[in-house]
């Protein structure tokens, strides 16, 4: 009996490992691709002939990424929108996660309800945008970080995170004098450090790759985010301009991938450090403490 346990067991690791080998090399290959498409040749590259291992060795396009305005101007447009949206986000969402976990808070179900609703309930694009267009926020840095300032899912994630906090902390405070304010600031937030961490990453990535809220909201080009101009560099072959590209000397596609591999640093090298925090920020409130 031992012995067929044993083989069970191995069957399955086998399994299980082949299906992560699979799942990874999925994951890995269009990375590894646009890599490779962006330092290989410009013959090899207009030919097809590029594939997994660069032919040939050509950073042109990286030279022609520096030296055009375009880029780096959008890149830097990015992190300050990444930047300050996820400050934004961050601090509106532990201040209203802390009222939502309290079970004494004045009509919480109330509110619970409402904010559910809009998770399955979207009023569309027209009424945001007449919103916005009302406030004055139109081509402004605050028409991209304000509209999306709580993201329904996270809220949820760090009310229920709040509510395994104990209680007696709180009660402990409470008989010393403290206000709800410096509670929350004091001791709340600080406890939830591994939380905000990892909704911070997801609000990390989701401004990071955000183009369609930039795309509806921004006119001026000066504005733009990276996704947004990479989104027309992959929609129009000549790219943005006629000064982005030299169809003469550079490929379309080696520009385009290594415009990919830019704006994939910042997110391969925040990511290692939050990894421990991604997983477990999709418990939490799983199981109660």
């Amino acid at each position: 009996m031992v012995g067929v346990g044993q083989r069970k067991l191995s069957l399955f690791a086998i399994c299980n490992t082949l299906l992560l080998l699979a799942v990874a090399a999925v994951s890995v290959f269009p990375i590894v691709y646009v890599l490779v498409v962006s330092v290989s040749d410009t013959s090899s590259v207009v030919q097809g002939d590029v594939f997994l291992w660069p032919k040939g060795f050509n950073i042109d396009v990286y030279k022609q990424l520096l030296t055009d305005a375009k880029i780096p101007r959008a890149y830097l447009n990015t992190i300050f929108y990444t930047c300050l949206g996820v400050s934004i986000n961050l601090t509106f969402t532990a201040i209203a996660a802390y009222p939502l976990s309290r079970p004494d808070f004045i009509g919480r179900k109330y509110w619970m309800f409402a904010i559910l609703t809009t998770m399955f309930l979207q009023p569309g694009i027209i009424p945001n945008y007449l919103i916005v267009q009302k406030l004055g926020l139109i081509d402004s840095v605050w028409s991209v970080v304000l509209p999306n300032a709580i993201w329904t899912f996270e809220l949820l994630i760090l009310k229920s995170f709040y509510e395994n906090i104990s209680h007696q902390l709180r009660e402990a405070a409470l008989l010393d004098g403290a206000s709800e304010y410096r509670i929350l600031f004091n001791i709340v937030i600080p406890l939830s450090k591994p939380a905000l961490a990892s909704i911070g990453l997801f609000y990390f990535i989701g401004h990071w790759n955000s183009y369609f809220i930039p795309m509806i909201y921004l006119n001026d080009q000066t504005l733009y985010p990276l996704q947004v101009v990479l989104r027309g560099m992959l929609i129009f072959s000549e790219g943005n301009g006629p000064n982005l590209v030299d169809a003469a000397a550079l490929a379309p596609q080696a520009l385009k991938s290594a415009t990919i591999v830019v704006s994939m640093i910042p997110v391969l090298m925040v990511y290692p450090f939050a990894q421990k925090y991604f997983a477990k920020g999709v418990m939490l409130g799983a199981e109660k403490g």
